[in-house]
């Protein structure tokens, strides 16, 4: 068995968090932890930041728009992620199914029904196809032709079935704004697709665990959306394979275990952005952040707030001040000067990060 300081610092190792571990650029990072949180596109930057090694914001801007090695969409839990760019043709197919089925109530109560999500789809095929990328505003103006109004939700809902029925996908920023464009000109194909069937499930499992073990096949459908059952099945294949290892209730890839990092006496302190993976890809939290202040970090409403981690143990919230010059840490017990002092260091580092560029 394992015990939860190990858990935890197996988790932190796993996500670049603890342990020195550090990853050279934006791709490498992604590649590493196989999704990036990325509802809001600032939290995104810092989640890449946190995990890496002197990246700036425009090398990040690069791995976007000029290698097209990440790539922002609705995947997990039909949020917006950045995963590997060539993962986005198998992850897609996998996911979008269910994402589609549960958000068709939400298609009925908007009046958008099939005929119409359709026409809007083949709408905004044509409008990219001429005149991409184009940004929200845009499209929603080419969406009014069909009678959609241009204020509400239905805009934003016909985007995203576009995005989940694989005809687009975030492409660059335009002064700040994030625009979309075709799937298919933005991410040509690769040849490097190779699962098929049931083998497409037992890889996203694979890259799971690779992320986030040790877990459990509760956390990973969680984290993914996927049933439960689903989620039993792509267990059994990867045990089947021999590519898992369990410990009691949890699983970890075959050999991961000897990997264990060693405890250090200077703690690893990262600041972690709103809304970041480590703190939400289990089913439960008491692993990474005390009883005591889990309101502090999940204060309702759906906020998941900035988080200071200490060896992968949070510690503390964050807040930004204005124009980002400033950063206010509200430790949840006194700490420890050395800690203090990686504090100090990595508000230093966002700060420098967030600076803006001439």
């Amino acid at each position: 068995m394992l015990d939860h300081e190990s858990v935890r610092r197996l988790r932190a190792h796993a996500q670049a968090l603890a342990g020195g571990a550090r990853e050279d650029s934006a791709e490498a990072v992604v590649q590493r932890v196989f999704a990036i949180q990325a509802q809001d596109a600032t939290a995104s930057d810092l989640g890449i930041r946190v995990r890496g090694r002197d990246i700036t914001t425009q090398a990040i801007r690069t791995a976007y728009e000029k290698e097209r090695s990440i790539v922002r969409g609705w995947y997990m839990r039909g949020t917006l992620h950045t995963i590997p760019s060539d993962d986005a043709r198998w992850v897609l197919p996998l996911l979008s199914p269910r994402i589609l089925a549960a958000t068709n109530r939400r298609y009925q109560q908007l009046g958008l029904d099939d005929d119409l999500r359709q026409r809007a789809d083949h709408l905004i095929r044509r409008a990219l196809a001429s005149h991409g990328p184009l940004t929200r505003a845009e499209l929603t103006e080419h969406l009014t032709t069909l009678g959609i109004p241009p204020d509400g939700q239905a805009p934003f809902h016909l985007i995203r079935h576009a995005a989940l029925t694989g005809i687009l996908c975030h492409g660059p920023q335009r002064t700040g704004e994030a625009t979309y464009v075709l799937l298919n000109d933005w991410l040509p194909t690769t040849g490097r697709f190779r699962w098929e069937g049931d083998a497409v499930l037992a890889e996203l499992a694979r890259r799971y665990l690779a992320a986030y073990a040790p877990a459990t096949l509760e956390d990973f459908a969680a984290w993914s959306g996927l049933p439960v059952t689903w989620a039993r099945r792509a267990w059994k294949m990867l045990a089947e394979s021999g590519a898992i290892t369990e410990y009691g209730t949890l699983t970890m890839l075959a050999g991961r275990v000897k990997e264990l990092p060693g405890s250090s006496d200077t703690p690893d302190v990262r600041m972690l952005p709103a809304y970041d993976n480590y703190l939400i890809g289990y089913r439960t939290r008491e692993v990474s952040v005390p009883a005591l202040h889990q309101a502090r970090v999940w204060p309702g409403g759906g906020l998941i707030r900035p988080t200071v981690v200490a060896d992968g143990l949070a510690i503390a919230t964050w807040t930004r001040g204005s124009g980002s010059r400033s950063i206010q840490v509200d430790a949840f017990e006194p700490v420890r000067p050395q800690i203090e002092q990686g504090i100090d260091m990595e508000k230093e580092a966002v700060v420098g990060f967030l600076r803006p560029t001439s």
